[in-house]
């Protein structure tokens, strides 16, 4: 069980590792950026990623703070929790605002090569964890 004050301290990490599993079992680790939503961390990914079809059958995920190749930072816990998928505008507004505030340029930098790219807003979703 992971407490709520463990889980929101990741959001002041510049990147965590996101730990999702499969249906077989093994797990898959990712680094992604995160920010503190209310009571809540949350992340974003492309609507079709891996991680997207593995939380849809297995929410509970692990997080640990790590560095941008997703190398655990040491003595760092393991942290459990449950994610949501949120596909609708207004979360994705709230992500953006979040992670505008925390990422600034990188962020709208991200954002923008996206649009040059043609990646439509929606193409992302939300993945917002709780403590379990």
């Amino acid at each position: 069980m992971t407490d709520a004050p463990a889980l929101l301290a990741l959001g002041d990490e510049q990147y965590v590792l996101l730990t999702t599993t499969r249906r077989s079992g093994v797990e898959v680790p990712t680094p992604v950026w995160v920010a503190p939503d209310d009571e809540a961390l949350i992340v974003t990914t492309g609507a079709d990623s891996g991680k997207v079809k593995r939380l849809r059958h297995t929410p509970r995920v692990t997080l640990q703070a790590c560095d941008r190749a997703g190398r655990p930072t040491e003595g760092a816990p393991v942290l459990t929790g449950h994610a949501s998928v949120l596909d609708d505008d207004d979360s994705r507004t709230r992500l953006d605002e979040a992670f505008l505030k925390k990422y600034g340029a990188q962020y709208r930098a991200i954002r923008a090569l996206g649009r040059l790219r043609g990646r439509a807003r929606s193409a992302s979703v939300v993945v917002r964890i709780t403590a379990v």
